[in-house]
């Protein structure tokens, strides 16, 4: 499978290489896709891990999908992103059988205030890139790498497709490490390495809410820590691991 990016996909450290927040949501869209092919049973999305072994350019590239674990209850699937004959992304997914939990159901994390009770805020007033102009984005900082914030879009993941809100979501994710930064992107880089998503549910609606953190070790490795909402509730956790970098004279 090919498939090209649109101008919407620009990266943030880098304008002329994607952003792989779309890319971690076009793996998601293919992998539930190539399941309703198999014909599988009723399975839902646990876990997905995304490691990043490369930039990707503002260049076309390929995917492709293998069953790691087949199986009817569990299955551990994974699919990549090529480009130039080198990988650039990994994904490897569990499935789990669906049981009835409601009774069980609950969480000890507090609701999101609504978007509407949050002021705008401008992704690009920090970076660049088509991608985060792509998003509307509603926040409260408490302090440099601490925030709670929605972020919705009218741009479709993938043209001519719809995609499931698990789908949708996960090509949001990958914004909240720049949505808080500890210190200016000028006297810092701070690229993850990766991103895991663990999910309780499905999503719902449009607006994807994040209880996001920032933390910087002092040997140069960070991380973002997200709970993820929607109006409904907690959705899950998402965490990114970040190589942290100072720039020499800032």
């Amino acid at each position: 499978m090919r498939f090209a990016p649109s101008g919407h996909v620009g990266g943030g450290w880098n304008p002329r290489e994607q952003h792989i927040a779309p890319a971690f949501g076009l793996l998601t869209h293919l992998l539930e896709r190539h399941r309703e092919q198999r014909g599988g049973g009723d399975l839902a999305l646990g876990r997905l891990s995304f490691d990043i072994h490369g930039v990707l350019p503002m260049e076309a590239f390929e995917v492709e999908l293998d069953v790691v674990r087949p199986g009817r209850t569990i299955e551990l699937v994974e699919a990549r992103i090529m480009h130039g004959g080198r990988t650039a992304v990994v994904l490897r997914a569990w499935w789990l059988a669906r049981t009835d939990s409601a009774a069980l159901a609950g969480t000890p994390q507090s609701p999101l205030p609504p978007p509407e009770a949050l002021p705008p805020w401008d992704f690009g007033s920090v970076w660049p890139g088509g991608f985060v102009r792509s998003v509307r984005t509603r926040r409260r900082e408490q302090a440099p790498g601490q925030c709670v914030f929605w972020v919705d879009t009218d741009v479709a993941l993938l043209k001519g497709e719809t995609v499931s809100p698990t789908a949708r979501l996960m090509g949001l994710v990958d914004i909240a490490n720049g949505a808080t930064p500890r210190v200016s992107p000028e006297r810092a880089l701070f690229p993850n390495l990766d991103l895991t998503a663990h999910l309780l549910r499905a999503p719902v609606g449009a607006w994807v809410g994040f209880d996001t953190s920032v933390s910087f070790g002092p040997g140069g490795v960070g991380l973002t820590h997200s709970w993820i909402h929607d109006r409904e509730g907690v959705v899950g956790v998402v965490s990114q691991c970040l190589t942290v970098r100072p720039v020499l004279g800032a």
